[in-house]
């Protein structure tokens, strides 16, 4: 029996943990319900910034004070929301001055938006076709082929998460201001990527795993096909000559 449903059926649920990792991560912000409003992915003290909250929190789409239970409690939502404090909140008094001067952050984080969107898109379309590799050879490669872009895009985002967020935590500790990461986001994103990672390897394994079972019952059956035909070895080179042979013969009795 070929191993192939095992592992397509671990690959499809290690897929969809991937999707929803990623889908509560991207609602972070935009939806005010548990558990997404425990997410963000950056953490600063900012009462010394003119106009900002005494801590905010950033997400992929805005930038969210603390509520008295310890949650996000985000304004309006604006698409790509970058980590750039001068452009966030309109000034640059008390703003650290690692952040004046330079677009590296708000490239960073406007990247970062795009690609998990893409991740996520081609996650839930290797959801999809992953359930044609539960009974296909075929299915298995075509859904390893879609996980591998959707785990492409989702390490990029996750290296792109990382670099933005991390220097801008060291930023505001250098400036005197206490700062800290999100661990459900940082923690969401990286275990997104080794979801997707493992997805892939085991839908390339079914694959090759599968070709191997087919091989090995044609050997076991001698050669015979689905129905107990034993598939011919003769080819229609043989079949002529053997048929010359009978004519020559007949000729010589004649």
């Amino acid at each position: 029996m070929s191993p192939r449903p095992l592992f397509a059926l671990i690959s499809l649920i290690l897929i969809a943990g991937a999707c929803l990792l990623i889908l509560l991560t991207v609602l972070a912000g935009a939806v005010d319900a548990n558990p997404v409003n425990k997410i963000y992915f950056l953490e600063a003290a900012t009462s010394g910034i003119s106009g900002a909250p005494p801590v905010s929190r950033w997400t992929l789409w805005n930038v969210c004070d603390i509520a008295p239970t310890g949650l996000n409690m985000c304004p309006g939502v604006r698409a790509a929301f970058p980590l750039d404090p001068p452009r966030n909140f309109g000034t640059d008094q008390g703003v650290p001055p690692t952040f004046l001067g330079t677009k590296k952050f708000f490239y960073l984080t406007r990247f970062m938006f795009a690609f998990v969107f893409i991740s996520l898109f081609f996650a839930v379309s290797a959801l999809f076709l992953g359930i044609f590799a539960l009974c296909s050879r075929i299915g298995s490669y075509l859904s390893s082929l879609t996980c591998s872009v959707a785990l492409f895009f989702q390490t990029l985002t996750a290296c792109l998460m990382t670099a933005a967020y991390v220097i801008g935590r060291n930023n505001f500790i250098g400036n005197q201001q206490t700062a800290s990461l999100g661990r459900y986001a940082f923690g969401f994103m990286w275990a997104a990527m080794a979801c997707l990672f493992l997805a892939t390897a085991l839908l390339c394994l079914a694959g090759v795993t599968s070709k191997k079972s087919d091989k090995t019952y044609s050997k076991k059956t001698g050669g015979k096909s689905f129905f107990g035909r034993k598939k011919s070895t003769r080819d229609r080179g043989s079949f002529i000559d053997s048929e010359s042979q009978r004519r020559v013969v007949k000729d010589e009795f004649s």
